[in-house]
């Protein structure tokens, strides 16, 4: 084919010699592209569908995988510029300096499409690693984005060596030299690679964990972790992204260990008027006889201090004297045994109601527990539900919460300083 074209115009038309080359060389470069292009179509198509039909029948997902990334698709482009370069010889063999130029051409092209074969063949082996249990929460991006950049740096130093025609070994040379240069620019990308290691050895992130860290302002789950940056769907879907090599420098909070323990913690105080705590009278304590969570320890410690009273003769006329019980006391054994006997409060982990130091806003009483519901919705509900009964619980013991005036307050106090 390569002389038909020439033979024809020179013979038959009787056109010129450098005219009939020059048109042969036109009309075999379009045949060629022609079929090098319905090449590529039956690969594409035909092809694609006969591997999707072999790709149903494994049990395996890698091909699959392979299917979803393009691999076939990269590869039929290296086989057609193979094919290309192969017939530049037949093709351009009156023509040795374009052919030259055109061998570059190519060998540029077939460069180009081998990066891009070996980036679908990572791209396929991180998503089929994804699948595995204990691939599924790695950093896996950081690894290919460095492998890549790596290949993309020899791909551009081996371009530079095929456009000028200079050996390899000098371009590699060169750029040793430019080595101090490189490491600078690429020094996110070499800490953001050493993070990802480091996170992915001390397993300090994983993906889907419940981060927080207040200096970028994330809070939510961390959806991907490449090499440069960790990106944080928060909660109030915004999305953040943090440099990868601050997770290791930076502190933040990970919220992993919560999820896999038996509880997530609920810790929050009431504070009360410290001027509502007073002794229990009598008739006080017959009443909190009636609550039926503490009417046993009720009878209980009245009967142990009312003995510790009589035996050391303590004189009850002045109700400060000798041992008493509080409302306040009555209150926080209140709290204890309906923490107790709480279906969602975990009874394996420590729970309490505890007195803290007093402040200018009253005595604080917190409670410390943990709910064995972890989910958020249903964590907020448990420890609303908790704390709603504390609320109303409170005016059985004659206690105050306390609470800073409001405008309401204030006039009714003036209302009543009229009257």
């Amino acid at each position: 084919m390569n002389k038909f074209f020439y033979h024809f115009l020179k013979e038959q038309l009787g056109v010129s010699h450098e005219l009939a080359i020059y048109f042969n060389v036109i009309c075999n470069l379009l045949i060629i592209a022609f079929l090098g292009f319905i090449l590529f179509k039956i690969i594409k198509y035909y092809g694609s569908k006969l591997i999707r039909k072999i790709a149903n029948k494994t049990k395996t997902e890698f091909d699959n995988i392979l299917i979803h990334n393009a691999f076939f698709l990269s590869l039929s482009r290296v086989l057609i510029f193979f094919i290309i370069y192969g017939s530049l010889d037949f093709l351009l063999i009156d023509f040795p300096q374009l052919l030259e130029y055109s061998h570059r051409f190519v060998n540029l092209l077939i460069l180009i499409s081998i990066v891009w074969l070996v980036k679908s063949i990572l791209q396929s082996i991180k998503d089929f690693l994804r699948t595995l249990i204990a691939f599924k929460d790695k950093p896996l991006e950081s690894y290919v984005q460095i492998f890549m950049i790596i290949l993309w740096i020899i791909a551009l130093v081996v371009s530079f060596s095929i456009i000028t025609g200079k050996p390899l070994l000098r371009f590699f040379t060169t750029l040793g030299a430019f080595s101090a240069v490189l490491l600078l620019i690429f020094k996110d990308t070499i800490l953001g690679f050493v993070a990802s290691i480091q996170i992915s050895v001390y397993d300090t992130v994983r993906l889907q964990d419940w981060i927080t860290m207040e200096k970028y302002g994330a809070d939510g789950n961390v959806i991907e972790i490449n090499l440069t940056s960790v990106v944080v769907k928060n909660f109030d879907n915004t999305i953040t992204s943090i440099p990868t090599y601050s997770l290791i420098s930076d502190s933040f909070k990970n919220w992993r260990a919560m999820s896999n323990s038996e509880g997530r913690r609920i810790k929050r105080a009431i504070s009360f008027k410290i001027n509502s705590i007073h002794f229990l009278t009598e008739e006080e304590i017959n009443e909190y006889k009636k609550i039926e969570l503490i009417t046993n320890y009720v009878i209980e410690r009245s009967n142990e201090v009312n003995a510790f009273n009589t035996k050391n003769n303590i004189d009850k006329s002045l109700l400060i004297n000798g041992r008493n019980l509080t409302n306040f006391g009555m209150f926080r054994k209140y709290i204890d045994i309906y923490l107790k006997r709480h279906q969602n409060i975990n009874q394996d982990l420590l729970f309490m109601s505890r007195q803290l130091a007093p402040t200018p806003n009253g005595i604080p009483l917190e409670i410390y527990a943990f709910s064995s519901e972890k989910e958020w919705v249903k964590y907020e509900r448990v420890m609303a539900d908790i704390f709603d009964h504390i609320f109303a619980s409170v005016r059985f013991f004659n206690l105050e919460i306390f609470e800073n005036p409001s405008s309401l307050d204030i006039v009714n106090l003036n209302t009543k300083h009229e009257k």
